[in-house]
């Protein structure tokens, strides 16, 4: 949400799909600290936001967009980016609830492709 409570819509918005609508929404709201602000049933799907990211979660079922078999793990290869206020508190929750992570806290540190000296820019990520 906006300072001015109306929804804040990014243009560009993930969907993923789910094998188990209930545990990703227990996962992205319980411990990550997102927040629903659409809910349907049919088929099941729910539009999630933090700040300002947005996911869409969608339960799989055979009409939805199955370009291929699924194949567990699910998202290789995908990286998302969120930037949030606290991430050692979310870091802290996930900890919490014992969750098994890629990799662990750490800081990198990315050229932006300026030609200054200030041309890097910390991320902490997990």
């Amino acid at each position: 949400m906006t300072e001015s409570n109306k929804p804040y819509w990014n243009r560009m918005v993930p969907e993923l799909t789910v094998t188990d609508l209930s545990a990703s929404l227990k996962f992205y709201i319980e411990v990550v600290g997102f927040s629903i602000i659409i809910r349907r049933m049919e088929p099941d799907f729910a539009y999630i936001t933090l700040g300002e990211a947005q996911l869409m979660l969608e339960q799989y079922h055979p009409d939805g967009w199955n370009t291929a078999e699924l194949v567990r793990p699910l998202g290789r290869g995908v990286n998302f980016q969120i930037e949030v206020d606290d991430v050692d508190q979310i870091f802290a929750r996930v900890n919490t609830h014992s969750v098994t992570l890629y990799r662990g806290l750490t800081d990198n540190h990315y050229s932006t492709g300026e030609t200054t000296r200030d041309s890097r820019r910390a991320r902490r990520k997990f």
